[in-house]
């Protein structure tokens, strides 16, 4: 079955979709099916790891924004011993949250060992995605809260957006449900590991499922909801457990889980409902398993169940590129407007930086899970660029002997219609049906005035 073919099913799966808060099920608890097991653990269900590490996301984007120090950054990028006092999510009015310590969620954890290790196609001198990341954050420490303006590049939003691809999303798609599906690979009638009360297949799929980052009770919530909860609202939905508080281990919306929720909003599609559903579906033909290996049939439903999650998530981060290729455009064409006017283009070109952060971090995220992207990647990569085109016609190309950014000459309308090409693109090729910020109607009348100005492509 062909790409276009498999998200069209994929498409169908999100629009046939419908679950009532009355029929809404959880992720767990789910029963102790291991054999042998007689330790008083009740569920099975295990992802704190996952948890800890979005946690760490969130804090790292927070030492960026917060114009913190190199240092600062590191504990959790890479994690520290002893007391990590998470920075985000934490206790707001009329908001609180039960964990506060990063290691008492699940000790050891960091980010900079689960990135994935390999060369980032879409950025210059062959660097892995770790050396990119520790590159920016370099840059980052150096910059106005982790904005530069020369250059035009927010490393808040390019760490956070490429991590969320590069760790949970690659983590997941690329690992937990593909490599540890197979029959000998976390075997479903051993544990998981040495000492543990779950199967080997329990906990793959619960990791997956925590690298997500949605509510366990995420069927129940309507995507606005979920939403909210990300943002520190609406204690009243997020409480499942009715203890008064947030619990960051089930009820917190994190990651693709909120930009899923933010799609569905448009009412054009379910996709977290979608994905949640489809690890449930997949816990509970575990579980059914009570212990046992896993027939061939049941890993084969259970990669069906896989491909539901992987290949809607995939989309989740394409609507996510989509979207802030749009705002890339409109940003542009409001500069062209202020400068125009002889007006001050502070306020927009900094909102402008903070989009294109948000395009070229998702863009390379889509870029980092199971599929070979291919001739689409290397178009996503010409489109994007290295970096915005900056107020006086600039762009990064590449780096000189001592980091710096070297630079080409290119405009800003080029660049415009660069975003409307990529938005074609990303429509072409993953079926995308929220299309925030849809600016494709306005190419043909882009192209046809750069072509009248005498505007010659060169990329």
């Amino acid at each position: 079955m062909d790409r276009k073919v498999t998200l069209a099913v994929a498409v169908g799966t999100v629009l046939a979709l419908g679950v009532s808060a009355s029929q809404a099920e959880s992720y767990g608890p789910y029963p102790i099916t291991l054999k042998g097991y007689s330790g008083e653990k009740k569920n099975s269900v295990a992802y704190t790891g996952q948890v800890a590490r979005h946690v760490l996301h969130n804090s790292l984007k927070k030492t960026i924004s917060g114009g913190m120090s190199r240092d600062e950054m590191q504990k959790f990028w890479a994690g520290q011993k002893g007391e990590l006092i998470a920075l985000d999510p934490k206790t707001k009015d009329g908001f609180p949250v039960t964990d506060t310590d990063i290691n008492k969620i699940s000790g050891g954890k960091n980010l900079n060992k689960k990135t994935l290790n390999r060369v980032v196609t879409g950025w210059p001198n062959e660097m892995t995605g770790p050396e990119m990341v520790e590159l920016w954050m370099d840059k980052a420490a150096k910059s106005d809260k982790g904005f530069d303006a020369r250059s035009g590049m927010d490393y808040t939003q390019l760490v956070s957006k490429y991590l969320m691809g590069a760790v949970f999303y690659n983590q997941a798609c690329d690992g937990y449900l593909d490599e540890k599906l197979n029959a000998d690979n976390k075997p479903n009638n051993k544990p998981y590991k040495k000492g543990a009360y779950y199967t080997g297949k329990e906990h793959s799929w619960d990791e997956a499922f925590g690298y997500w980052g949605a509510p366990a009770h995420a069927m129940s919530l309507t995507p606005k909801s979920a939403y909210n909860i990300a943002k520190g609202k609406g204690l009243d939905v997020a409480d499942a457990n009715g203890n008064g508080s947030v619990d960051l281990k089930s009820e917190m919306t994190f990651a693709h889980a909120y930009y899923a929720a933010d799609a569905d909003k448009s009412g054009k599609t379910k996709y977290l409902h979608t994905v949640t559903q489809a690890f449930i579906d997949g816990r509970k033909l575990i579980t059914e398993a009570d212990g046992k290996a896993l027939t061939d049939s049941q890993r084969s439903e259970l990669r069906n169940f896989a491909a539901t999650i992987c290949d809607n998530w995939e989309r989740v981060i394409a609507e996510a590129t989509f979207k802030y290729a749009g705002s890339v455009y409109k940003d542009i064409e409001k500069l062209k407007t202020i400068i125009e006017a002889n007006g001050d283009t502070t306020k927009m070109y900094r909102t402008y930086a903070k989009h294109y952060g948000e395009l070229k971090g998702f863009a390379l995220a889509l870029q980092s899970g199971r599929n070979d992207l291919g001739k689409i990647g290397e178009q996503i990569n010409s489109l994007t660029g290295y970096g915005p085109v900056t107020l006086d016609g600039r762009q990064i190309s590449g780096f000189t002997f001592n980091e710096k950014y070297s630079y080409q000459l290119k405009g800003m309308d080029g660049f415009a219609l660069h975003m409307l090409k990529l938005q074609k693109l990303l429509d072409d090729n993953f079926n995308l049906l929220a299309k925030k910020n849809n600016k494709l109607s306005e190419i043909a009348a882009v192209t046809k005035a750069l072509g009248d100005s005498g505007y010659v492509e060169n990329d």
